[in-house]
């Protein structure tokens, strides 16, 4: 008798897609707990698999910078074309274009780069508590169930991030609300299982948690409880990620993350991502929309 399928296996099962001709790749979704649209982390890390499996393997993508054109259907397969722009002898581009009803929802460009030896330096990791001293996601969402509404919906949440270990090292937005502070905040995470040693699939699970919790350092400037308790409503428009090191997402890595700036609307936030023994393994930067509900 065949084991159930864990939360990382449904994971996993999005990340494998369907190759229906050349460079053309299907995908399934996955709806969101809390808004009626794919989650954009999903299609980034989709779109990211489909241009790194017109790659060789021996260029692991160094960046990506992409754009959420129109939210995602979670009830109908996302469709993407991969558009081969360059294969030099150290780089490769990739576009890809995610599709659903005959319109683009999401555009990425990524570059891969064969390995290479050259000057090193890195920002110092910054302190950090361990990660097992933190509450479990459960235990976290569990304390807060009232100003979630309720422990249906603390189960539904656990349930749609069942995949990662992610642990915040100080208060969410939705535990501080009405309580402004600075703009920055510290989560550790990991995948709730091993994983293959295929370094794309760690990049593409980095990829997937990492539009999860960066916009939080918005909302902690503002006292604002987030999209969790309805007080403001925002979604990813723009995304980018270098990958300076290899890591393993199977093992705990730390997420810093801070918003330099907020205005118009739109927040914009800036994230690192360090191994646990302190190597600088990603950096991303984001912009979202932020409204506050008027009335």
């Amino acid at each position: 008798m065949s084991e159930p399928l864990t939360p990382l296996d449904d994971l996993l099962g999005l990340l494998d897609l369907e190759q229906i001709e050349q460079d053309i790749f299907r995908g399934t979704t996955a709806g969101q707990v809390l808004v009626p649209r794919v989650f954009g982390g999903q299609v980034a890390a989709q779109a990211l698999v489909a241009a790194g499996r017109t790659v060789p393997a021996d260029r692991p993508a160094h960046s990506l910078h992409s754009y959420f054109l129109r939210p995602g259907d979670p009830d109908v397969p996302i469709v993407y074309t991969v558009d081969r722009i360059r294969d030099g002898r150290s780089f490769t581009t990739r576009r890809v274009v995610a599709v659903q009803h005959g319109q683009p929802i999401f555009h990425l460009s990524a570059s891969f780069q064969t390995q290479e030896e050259g000057l090193e330096h890195q920002e110092p990791m910054p302190p950090a508590p361990d990660p097992l001293t933190l509450p479990t996601p459960a235990e976290l969402l569990s304390r807060h169930a009232g100003r979630l509404g309720g422990q249906e919906v603390v189960d539904r949440i656990l349930e749609a991030r069942g995949a990662v270990d992610l642990r915040y090292a100080d208060a969410p937005p939705f535990a501080s609300v009405g309580e402004p502070r600075e703009p920055t905040s510290q989560v550790w995470f990991r995948t709730n299982g091993k994983l293959a040693d295929d370094p794309l699939l760690h990049i593409c699970l980095a990829t997937y948690v990492s539009d999860m919790t960066l916009l939080d350092s918005v909302l902690l400037a503002h006292g604002r409880g987030g999209w969790a308790v309805g007080d403001v409503v925002g979604a990813s428009l723009d995304h980018a990620m270098w990958f300076h090191r290899p890591f393993r997402a199977d093992e705990w890595l730390l997420y810093d993350q801070e918003s330099p700036t907020a205005q118009g609307g739109r927040g914009l936030a800036r994230g690192r991502i360090f191994t646990a023994d302190g190597r600088l393994a990603v950096s991303v930067i984001q912009e979202g929309v932020v409204r506050v509900p008027r009335g």
